[in-house]
């Protein structure tokens, strides 16, 4: 595993040159939609053919498992679960809070992650038992931590976009937080889960993620002292949303989840 997590690393970064290159020219990108109405682009379809062909190189008996083509059966035990371009509305409108992200698991267990986030020259990182890491162009990995902040009222919540509540009936869900906190912000997508485990932000909330858009966070946020689960609480990456805390902040967060009732 450890091998592994190491080169995780390594293609990340690759990978992020690669998305640069088109970051740097998005206004000439074409922007395609697919059957969810979610944009792509050939930088994320360029991008996961990179990453799968670094992965088979080097592990040819690992599946792999991603966004944009069918997934590759595995002998090994190991799966590789990629996000290419995660915030691709970001990438396409030239934000640079977009990207890379890879998780490993063994045997359906997560036991690594990588968040690559390209246009900032920063990489958050981690594998079980081994710590969270977050290194940057000017330095090399620091070990990371989640906030100490223990009190609900000034803490820092993000998401990824408020539509998501209104989509799923949960609005009610996303004001009661609003109102909980000290400070919204919808710096989303994996960058707000970086910002957890960085100790930046406190608590992070989406109603809908995919299993690529999860797959690095419960090792990152777990190795960072901090939890992601679902909204019932269990830790998985396959719940289908996301509740990353400092870990202090956990529980009372899940009961705010709770003391809304979906909007007929």
């Amino acid at each position: 595993m450890h091998e592994r997590l190491e080169y995780a690393r390594n293609i990340a970064y690759q990978a992020g040159e690669l998305t640069l290159r088109h970051f740097n020219n998005a206004n000439e990108l074409a922007v395609e939609r697919k059957a969810d109405e979610s944009p792509v682009t050939v930088a994320d379809r360029e991008t996961e053919q990179l990453l799968r062909q670094k992965i088979i190189e080097r592990f040819p008996d690992d599946a792999v498992f991603g966004e944009e083509f069918p997934p590759i059966e595995g002998t090994s035990g190991y799966r590789w679960i990629l996000d290419p371009i995660d915030g691709t509305k970001s990438f396409i409108c030239g934000v640079p809070l977009y990207s890379v992200l890879i998780g490993l698991e063994h045997e359906g267990r997560s036991v690594g992650g990588v968040i690559g986030l390209p246009a900032l020259g920063e990489l958050i990182w981690a594998g079980t038992d081994l710590g969270a890491w977050h290194e940057t162009k000017q330095r090399g990995p620091k070990r990371c931590r989640v906030s100490e902040c223990s009190t609900l009222s000034e803490a820092t919540f993000l998401t990824s976009e408020v539509l998501g509540f209104d989509q799923y009936k949960r609005r009610e869900v996303y004001d009661h937080l609003e109102r909980s906190t000290r400070f919204t912000r919808t710096w989303g997508d994996a960058y707000g889960y970086a910002l957890i485990a960085t100790g930046r932000a406190d608590v992070m909330v989406d109603p809908a993620m995919a299993l690529w858009d999860a797959a690095p966070f419960l090792v990152i946020l777990e190795e960072a002292g901090g939890r992601f689960t679902d909204w019932q609480g269990n830790a998985t990456i396959h719940g289908g949303e996301g509740v990353a805390t400092n870990g202090v902040l956990h529980e009372e967060v899940l009961r705010c989840l709770h003391q809304t009732e979906p909007q007929s």
